[in-house]
């Protein structure tokens, strides 16, 4: 019988803060949701733009790290694998896939407040308005009027 693979990797941002939960027998579980969005052109061959939201589950020790650090807005890498289940609701019957993360990667660096510079999903420095983080570039201008010997530039 040949094997499958089942594994992904997606980046995006959070949707929403983590949900940390408890199972009856006293594991860790953490959800949360993210978005990824994608340009493609439609029939007309104008640009669109469009947003998935994909459900994460990360399980144990890594469910919590996911708790503690992250939050709406931050950008994430994780990497797992597709999990469907079902079950009933109100008489209705549900079904859902969902990634089960083996790895997520935190991709805002550290100090860094999510949604800070509005609902784009950039992020910038805790602390640091815009002209603090932009360096100021040093020009230095030739002003006198002899003309430049090319000789004389060593490349």
């Amino acid at each position: 019988m040949a094997r499958s693979v089942n594994q992904v990797t997606l980046m995006g941002n959070l949707t929403r803060d983590p949900e940390l939960r408890q199972t009856p027998n006293g594991q860790n579980v953490c959800g949360f949701s993210i978005a990824l969005n994608r340009s493609y052109k439609d029939s007309s061959g104008e640009w669109q733009e469009a947003t998935d939201y994909v459900d994460i589950v990360a399980w144990g020790p890594l469910g919590e790290r996911v708790s503690q650090y992250l939050s709406k807005g931050r950008r994430v890498l994780v990497q797992g694998r597709l999990q469907s289940r079902s079950w009933e609701q109100e008489g209705q019957k549900r079904s859902k896939v969902e990634v089960i993360a083996n790895d997520v990667t935190f991709l805002d660096g550290r100090g860094v407040e999510a949604n800070e510079s509005g609902d784009d999903g950039e992020s910038k420095p805790a602390g640091k308005g815009k002209k603090d983080a932009v360096e100021k570039d040093v020009v230095i201008e030739d002003v006198s009027d002899e003309p430049i010997n090319l000789d004389d530039i060593p490349f």
